[in-house]
């Protein structure tokens, strides 16, 4: 180990059915043992609302030290964890290899799943994350259940917050009655032989990867991934098994984690056996795959192939340009992009892979945020946390407001949404009617090249 821990940071797998890793007195231990070389060095004070509600809560203690802090005082620090690992990968010096072997985000984990054990995650909280079965009994009736979702209905989401405790405030995404998996069947012919992706590496192809969200929610993501790699000479296929885990993840329902990536990845390899390449449409499945679940089941060499064939949809594109050059056709656009990166994109420790695809669109006006949004997956929606995630997100809704751009894109579309409530806060509707409505920098790279129109 050199001075300052200067490697890169390493994760160790993560010892879930061991008894010991939800062995309340060996947790509470380890919190102490990490709350006090946090306390030591306080370089996260700005990260989330974590690290400040630990150090208040021992700058207010009788001895201003850890010792005075009782352990049941913990909770509202680990409640405050997104699990985003912005910590782990960009501010802590002690992350492993260094002595300490300090990793708070799975700290955080393994309270959680200490805490699911106990059964005290509430049922309604678990019922949230069941994306899969929630996207499929809300398709039918998406109109009906986008009404019932939608923000300033005075007559359900009053009662949506009484009963599952998401804040009537926070912006929920819409069902679409078509999925992706569906909308496959008319996806975009494959591009001319001239293009070249065909010249330069004939028979690239990708399994795109649906992930829950842009399957269910948005799917105008992955026509746009579609058009795009169609015109790069890219044979696509959409696959979608299940959802990755990461809701359950955030509850610490680790035993789920790991069924849906054995189901996942054996599908999954079928087509990395075929010749694809998987591409994941949303940064924080790509992050499970590549990450997460290599942690989690170890042992699964379907698991372990699928994380080494894994790319994040921007990576993929941008791998495209580096090797083959992209096909030509990309015009101006017609106003300036503010590009949100996405903690789970950072944590894949890729390199700001969406900014460098926008920066291939000629003369672009690319503003980077690299604030959290405050959003955390299903954290930010929830009546105790909203508030803490709007004034958690607030600097990152000040640039965009700032920036005055037309596009306000973020590689997590959730996260994206959660910015547009923080510039209501700060703007009035004429301030932000400029604002076009696409999510993701995908779209903004198919409008680029004239592919799509107006996006969700």
């Amino acid at each position: 180990m050199t001075e300052g821990s200067l490697e890169a940071p390493t994760r160790h797998q993560i010892p879930w059915l061991e008894a010991d890793f939800i062995d309340p007195g060996k947790i509470d231990a380890e919190l102490h043992r990490i709350f006090d070389i946090c306390h030591g060095c306080r370089r996260c004070f700005n990260l989330c609302d974590s690290f400040p509600r630990l150090f208040d809560l021992i700058d207010e203690s009788d001895s201003g030290e850890l010792d005075s802090v009782v352990s049941a005082d913990f909770k509202p620090v680990i409640d405050a964890c997104t699990l985003c690992d912005m910590c782990f990968m960009t501010k802590c010096p002690y992350v492993p290899p260094h002595q300490f072997d300090l990793d708070f985000p799975h700290l955080m984990l393994r309270y959680r799943a200490m805490e699911f054990s106990q059964g005290k995650v509430k049922f309604t909280h678990r019922q949230i994350t069941e994306t899969d079965r929630n996207g499929k009994l809300a398709a039918p009736i998406a109109p009906l259940a986008n009404w019932a979702s939608k923000r300033g209905n005075a007559l359900t989401r009053p009662l949506l917050e009484k009963t599952a405790d998401i804040h009537q405030d926070a912006e929920l995404p819409e069902f679409q009655s078509v999925s992706l998996a569906k909308r496959d069947q008319k996806k975009p012919d494959d591009a001319p032989e001239n293009t070249p992706a065909t010249l330069i590496k004939s028979g690239r192809k990708a399994a795109l990867y649906a992930t829950c969200f842009v399957n269910y929610n948005n799917p105008e993501i992955g026509e746009a991934t579609q058009a795009i790699l169609a015109k790069n000479g890219v044979a696509t296929e959409v696959v979608y098994p299940s959802c990755c885990g990461m809701p359950q993840l955030e509850q610490g329902d680790l035993a789920r984690v790991a069924e849906n990536a054995k189901k996942v990845s054996a599908e999954l390899v079928g087509w990395i056996d075929k010749g694809y390449d998987i591409v994941a449409l949303v940064p924080s499945c790509a992050l499970m795959l590549k990450f997460e679940w290599p942690l989690i089941v170890p042992d699964d060499e379907n698991v372990k192939r699928l994380s080494e064939a894994t790319f994040d949809a921007a990576e993929y594109i941008v791998d495209i340009a580096k090797k083959e050059g992209l096909a030509a056709g990309l015009g101006k656009l017609d106003g300036g992009v503010s590009l949100h990166l996405a903690c789970h994109a950072r944590a894949q420790n890729m390199g700001p892979k969406a900014a460098e695809m926008l920066r291939l669109i000629p003369d672009a006006e690319i503003e980077l945020i690299e604030r959290c949004s405050g959003h955390g997956g299903s954290w930010g929606i929830m009546k105790e946390n909203f508030d803490v995630a709007l004034k958690i997100g607030r600097p990152a809704a000040r640039k965009a407001l700032e920036s005055k751009a037309k596009y306000v894109v973020s590689e997590c579309p959730l996260a994206r949404e959660h910015m547009l409530q923080g510039i209501e806060k700060l703007a009035d509707e004429k301030t932000q009617e400029y604002i076009q409505s696409v999510q993701h920098p995908i779209q903004i790279l198919a409008r680029a090249y004239g592919l799509t129109g107006e996006a969700k």
